[in-house]
């Protein structure tokens, strides 16, 4: 699986979380485990940031990255690989940037 490959999400919130996106590098694919930032559907979301949460449409649903939901989980708990959000990197990394860079004012 490639960083930013898009897979299902089997988990219990699925239903307003039905993809995630896999963030973390390629250099790191002999572990068990990845990196992943959820997906949530437009319609579940009250406030957006366009620099934190890019939105995107897969599988024609509109869903929006939720970087302050990062998480790791292992391999086998990631649903079918949907699709790749590849040509969008730059701009899911700016998010993660947000999240984690300092902020001075």
């Amino acid at each position: 699986m490639a960083q930013f490959d898009v897979h299902r999400n089997l988990g219990a919130h699925r239903h307003d979380i039905p993809f995630v996106v896999v963030v973390q590098s390629r250099r790191l694919d002999a572990y068990r485990r990845r990196v992943v930032i959820p997906l949530v559907l437009a319609s579940a979301v009250q406030a957006v940031e366009p620099n934190l949460n890019p939105t995107f449409h897969i599988e024609s649903l509109d869903v929006i990255l939720h970087p302050l939901e990062i998480v790791s989980i292992a391999v086998e708990r990631l649903g079918e690989r949907v699709g790749t959000l590849g040509g969008e990197g730059d701009r899911i990394i700016a998010a993660i940037d947000n999240v984690i860079s300092r902020a001075w004012k």
